[in-house]
């Protein structure tokens, strides 16, 4: 197996109690169609387990592969996992995507179709690789689910074994608990106060408020750079400012934006929203150096290059975008969305050039975080062991990487369920490196059910320990791609929307320290379990402030002491 890629899926998987897959070892058949394709039983020695795998080739589309009915449940968690590998490579591409997919049709005759495992760019050389993933099924009725193999691009055959499906037991029941039990353990400490009083003090005259004044925990969205600078939206602005403590800019830092004809470089509109930021605390998130998913997000001009003008362009860009940001910027999403799509790998017939780019943002922006960012891999499982093994390929590589992106898209009118949140985060802090979740969204158009759905996101988030910031990827129905069923605030006056005050009351009032006590006696001890962030200790004396007495600091991993000597 080629080395580029480290498969340490170290699990057998064997048929089990509660199987929903027929003959997924294929020893025979029975139970699998193969639509206008062909399928034929492989005799041992070319199986991954057992006497015999089944090949598909003859295929014309990239969604032909084995099929099978399967009965699933509305609103189940299922495990899906079998071992694929490649047949036969063509020329001019680095590898192929291997997927597990599940349709889910519906009594008025549309589907949909949900992705339960994927592995990319892989070759005949890398042999069996097992896949393996999780899906939640649609919450309403639907009359039937097909468990599918799909990927390869037409003309490339693969063979497949050791399917499987399995209800993944996972329960809500107590994730309220759960969650809250690792926010006080984890995003709190303690503050421990000794109070002592003059002898003609009365301690219960006197009153020590310990009040938060900034978080810690980044809690950002995305901003629109356009609106950010423009002189008309000093409300949109005024929101920032006073409800975000980290950004990050949807569009402007792109490629596409920022020189999408040769030599016409913009740097604005995107220093001017960074700088403007930056001025008021807010600490910012740079979205992306490249975005190998799709041409569509490549510069018509670079698509056109090849070989080592294409090495040196992407190489220019990365220094000259660096240089320009520096000392601005926390991190870099270096190369977005990298497993669903590998446009210069491809170009340069190299597999590792992934890393080179990685290399090369390293040397160019030394001090700032560098970052992975993928989608269905918390929000959905599909991509989730996929993004384990590429951190830790990264990792083991020594380029650089700062972090990984989760960037959490929950989908239309799907309820977010902190359990799976917890299994998939669970499975990604395996690799050792920070987690974000940078683009987190949740789409409901009642808003009611959205300030429900968001709270549930936020707290499966935050309430785990693995989590080190979370960005929204907006929260304004004007600038936001899915618009009012997405937003916290509407309209032109930025009006709160249900979800919007659901939203603030958790990063302003629930998750903030404000807390007043009054001694016991004239040495007397107290400790406040507070929130990770800046304070202020003031005390009042017959209802009088003692200015000369207030203290102020930074609480965090560790407890901190505060010692407060009252006079008369």
């Amino acid at each position: 197996m080629a080395t580029w890629m480290l498969l340490s899926l170290a699990v057998c998987f064997s048929v089990v109690a509660g199987e929903l897959v027929q003959n997924g070892d294929f020893e025979s058949m029975s139970g699998w169609n193969c639509w206008n394709f062909q399928c034929q039983l492989i005799a041992s020695g070319d199986s991954r387990f057992g006497s015999h795998s089944l090949s598909a080739t003859g295929r014309t589309q990239d969604w032909m592969g084995p099929s099978q009915n399967v009965q699933m449940k509305p609103g189940q968690t299922y495990r899906v996992s079998s071992c694929m590998k490649i047949l036969n490579d063509l020329p001019n591409t680095v590898g192929q995507s291997l997927q597990l997919m599940v349709s889910f049709t519906f009594a008025d005759g549309s589907n949909t179709y949900m992705n339960a495992a994927l592995q990319p760019m892989l070759r005949v050389a890398d042999g069996w690789v097992c896949l393996q993933g999780d899906l939640q099924a649609p919450t309403i009725a639907f009359t039937s689910a097909t468990f599918y193999f799909q990927g390869p691009a037409p003309g490339v055959g693969f063979a497949v074994d050791q399917a499987s499906i399995t209800e993944l037991n996972l329960s809500d029941a107590n994730w309220r608990q759960q969650t809250d039990e690792v926010i006080n353990r984890v995003r709190k400490s303690d503050i421990n106060l000794r109070i002592t009083t003059d002898s003609g003090v009365t301690p219960s005259q006197v009153q020590i408020k310990v009040k938060q004044t900034k978080k810690s925990f980044p809690f950002g969205s995305a901003v629109s750079a356009y609106k950010y600078v423009d002189s008309t939206q000093q409300k949109y602005r005024d929101w920032i400012h006073t409800h975000l403590n980290w950004a990050v800019l949807e569009n402007a830092l792109k490629w596409t934006m920022l020189e999408w004809d040769q030599g016409n470089f913009k740097s604005e509109p995107a220093m001017g929203t960074i700088k403007g930021l930056t001025s008021h605390g807010i600490k910012v998130r740079g979205h992306n150096l490249v975005w190998s998913a799709s041409t569509d997000f490549i510069p018509p001009w670079v698509r056109a290059l090849s070989g080592d003008q294409l090495r040196t362009t992407v190489k220019q860009h990365i220094e000259k975008v660096c240089n320009m940001t520096r000392g601005y910027l926390q991190h870099w999403d270096v190369n977005n969305e990298n497993l669903h799509g590998w446009w210069f790998q491809d170009r340069l017939q190299d597999r590792d050039y992934d890393l080179e780019i990685f290399r090369i943002a390293h040397k160019a922006c030394p001090d700032t975080l560098l970052f992975l960012n993928e989608y269905s891999v918390v929000a959905g499982g599909g991509v989730t062991q996929a993004y384990l093994e590429q951190a830790k390929r990264f990792k083991a590589a020594n380029v650089g990487l700062g972090g990984i992106g989760v960037q959490s898209h929950f989908a239309y009118n799907f309820e977010p369920s902190p359990a799976l949140v917890k299994y998939r985060l669970d499975t990604l802090k395996q690799a050792g490196v920070s987690i974000w979740a940078t683009e987190m969204t949740v789409e409901v158009d009642d808003e009611n059910k959205r300030a429900d759905y968001y709270e549930r996101a936020l707290r499966a988030l935050y309430g785990h320990e693995a989590v080190d910031g979370i960005l929204l990827w907006g929260f304004w129905d004007q600038a936001h791609y899915a618009g009012e069923k997405a937003a916290l605030v509407r309209g032109d006056n930025l009006e709160l929307t249900a979800a919007g005050r659901r939203v603030l009351h958790l990063l302003e009032e629930e998750w903030m320290t404000d807390e007043t006590f009054t001694p016991t006696s004239s040495n007397s001890q107290h400790t406040v379990r507070g929130f990770h962030g800046d304070y202020e200790v003031t005390v009042l004396y017959k209802g009088s402030a003692k200015s000369s007495l207030t203290q102020r600091f930074t609480l965090g991993k560790a407890a901190h002491a505060v010692t407060i000597h009252v006079t008369a």
